[in-house]
């Protein structure tokens, strides 16, 4: 008999990729105040701002 998994199920847009990346101060800054300014997290800043760029040169 197969034991069952414990633990949270996989959600299908799991995000298991990590990303590093070197900013200044005031990258941060901004990075932190549009992140307080939303009530999200830096991360998911980050990924708006991926999805804008990306439809922004889409549209070209």
């Amino acid at each position: 008999m197969s034991q069952k998994k414990t633990g949270r199920p996989v959600s299908p847009n799991s995000k298991h990729t990590m990303f590093r990346v070197r900013l200044d101060n005031r990258s941060i800054e901004k990075l932190d105040e549009c992140a307080k300014k939303m009530n999200t997290t830096r991360s998911d800043v980050v990924r708006k701002g991926i999805d804008k760029v990306h439809d922004d040169l889409n549209k070209k």
